[in-house]
C-alpha cells in the first residue's frame, strides 16, 4: 500500500494520485508507509466567514462551486474559458498567449505528477531563443502528456506538432486546455 506524502492518506498501490487530496503520488516510494504526516491545520471558523466565498472548511460558494473557484484534486489549477483565452491573445497581440503557454506547460506538469519538467518560464525562453524551433519540441512533448491524462496511447503530440509548425499553435493551447478542463472537473 502506497500513503500520501501530503496528507498521509492510504491509497491503492498502482494509484497515481490520492483519493483524499488529489497529490501526485509519482514520487511516493514504500519506505515512506513508515515517516509520519503532518495533517494541515484547519484555520478557524467565525460566522464573518459565512458571507464569504470561501471559509476555513472548504464549504462551497454563494455560486455553488468550490469555495474560492479551485478545484479539489489539483489546487492551484482553475478551469480556464478557452473562447475568451483565444479572445485574449488576438487582443493583446500574443501577450496573453505567452502566459496562456507558461501556465499550460505548468499546470499539465501538475497533473501529471512531473515535478522535475522544464518550467513554463524556461519553455518560454527556450522557444523565444531557438526562433520557436523548441516551442514545436514542446508541443510534440505536451500532446504525449495529454494523451497520459486522457489515458490512451494516442498521437495528439504529432496532431500538435503539425498545428504548431503550420501557424496553429493555438489551436493545439485550445486542446491542451480543454484537457486541463475535463481533467480537473
Amino acid at each position: 500500500m502506497k500513503f500520501c506524502h501530503k496528507c498521509g492518506a492510504q491509497c491503492e498501490d498502482g494509484a497515481k494520485f490520492c483519493k483524499q487530496c488529489g497529490a501526485a503520488l509519482a514520487d511516493v516510494n514504500a519506505n515512506q508507509s513508515q515517516q509520519t504526516y503532518e495533517v494541515p491545520r484547519q484555520a478557524q471558523y467565525t460566522s464573518a466567514d459565512t458571507n464569504n466565498s470561501q471559509n476555513a472548511y472548504g464549504n462551497q460558494n454563494q455560486y455553488g462551486g468550490p469555495a474560492g473557484g479551485m478545484n479539489q484534486r489539483f489546487p492551484g489549477i482553475q478551469e480556464r474559458n478557452i473562447a475568451i483565452a483565444v479572445i485574449l491573445s488576438i487582443v493583446t497581440c500574443g501577450l496573453y498567449g505567452i502566459y496562456w503557454m507558461i501556465k499550460l506547460n505548468d499546470e499539465v506538469n501538475q497533473i501529471c505528477g512531473d515535478t522535475q519538467a522544464t518550467g513554463g518560464g524556461l519553455v518560454f525562453l527556450f522557444t523565444l531563443i531557438t526562433c520557436g524551433i523548441y516551442g514545436w519540441y514542446w508541443m510534440y512533448k505536451m500532446g504525449e502528456k495529454c494523451d497520459q491524462i486522457k489515458g490512451v496511447n494516442g498521437s495528439s503530440g504529432i496532431l500538435y506538432l503539425i498545428l504548431g509548425i503550420f501557424g496553429f499553435g493555438i489551436v493545439s493551447y485550445c486542446l491542451m486546455q480543454d484537457t486541463i478542463n475535463k481533467a480537473i472537473m
